[in-house]
């Protein structure tokens, strides 16, 4: 497959609390704030927000299924949690190619997580090998 400059993919999905649940259990991460109602609503987010790291798995999905694709392997991923994500919103991962090397098989992506409203939820770069 060619790739091109500025070619972009992405991928919804709404967060739901067996994600939070299922994510917590996969990572270990049992912090108060994403499972605990009580304690969620006395922290600054008000209520249960989902782990950062369930939606930069996100971006992760659409790098590895859509955009380069299977095969794709992650050299690099900056990663700048902007707000929080919430359970019950409906988020698309982003990915887009900025850069394409001419000597390796290499790309640089603008990656994102969007909420509903197209607010930024996290925002970063991916350094991928591209699949042979």
């Amino acid at each position: 497959m060619s790739y091109t400059i500025g070619q972009s993919a992405r991928l919804r999905k709404t967060i739901t609390e067996a994600d939070i649940i299922l994510f917590a259990g996969i990572s270990g991460d049992a912090n108060p704030v994403h499972i605990d109602e009580i304690a969620a609503r006395e922290s600054r987010f008000g209520r249960r927000i989902a782990h950062g790291m369930l939606g930069a798995g996100l971006i992760s999905a659409v790098i590895g299924m859509h955009l380069p694709g299977p095969g794709t392997i992650y050299l690099n991923q900056t990663l700048a949690f902007r707000s929080p994500i919430y359970i019950g919103d409906t988020v698309t991962a982003y990915a887009e190619i900025k850069s394409l090397r001419d000597d390796k098989p290499i790309a640089t992506l603008i990656t994102q997580l969007l909420n509903e409203e197209a607010k930024i939820l996290i925002e970063g770069e991916a350094i991928v090998l591209l699949p042979s």
